[in-house]
């Protein structure tokens, strides 16, 4: 519960600083974006936690530290296949790392190498 507190003052300093910044003017849009984007997170994570397993769930926590940005796009897609029902129970660690494994195979890009290499046009072939 102490985790609760403590992220109720930092959205509270946060709302504090963005009225700042706009003067605060449409305070309460801004603040009901923010709880819009609070309910959709909750709902995210709370999706997360019942189609991942606990070690799952920490994996994908970690690629969110270094890649945020691949983290996101896993979520969204395990969200999306749970959705449709290509998951049925909870993912362990190990699907989960194959699963991104075929991602990466998917959207690893091919970098291909051209020489181009100059040709002369004075030939030796004429000094004979």
């Amino acid at each position: 519960m102490a985790e609760d507190s403590e992220l109720a003052a930092i959205r509270a300093k946060r709302l504090e600083e963005l009225q700042g910044q706009y003067g605060g003017q449409n305070a309460a849009q801004m603040q009901q974006q923010q709880e819009a984007m609070q309910r959709e997170a909750e709902m995210k994570n709370s999706l997360l936690s019942q189609i991942l397993e606990q070690g799952a769930r920490a994996r994908l926590n970690s690629i969110a530290l270094v890649k945020p940005e691949k983290a996101k796009m896993m979520e969204s897609m395990l969200i999306q296949m749970a959705r449709s029902g290509q998951i049925a129970g909870k993912l362990s660690e190990s699907q989960l790392v194959s699963l991104l494994q075929e991602v990466s195979e998917r959207t690893q890009k091919k970098t291909t190498v051209k020489f181009n290499r100059k040709r002369l046009d004075d030939s030796d072939d004429d000094d004979y």
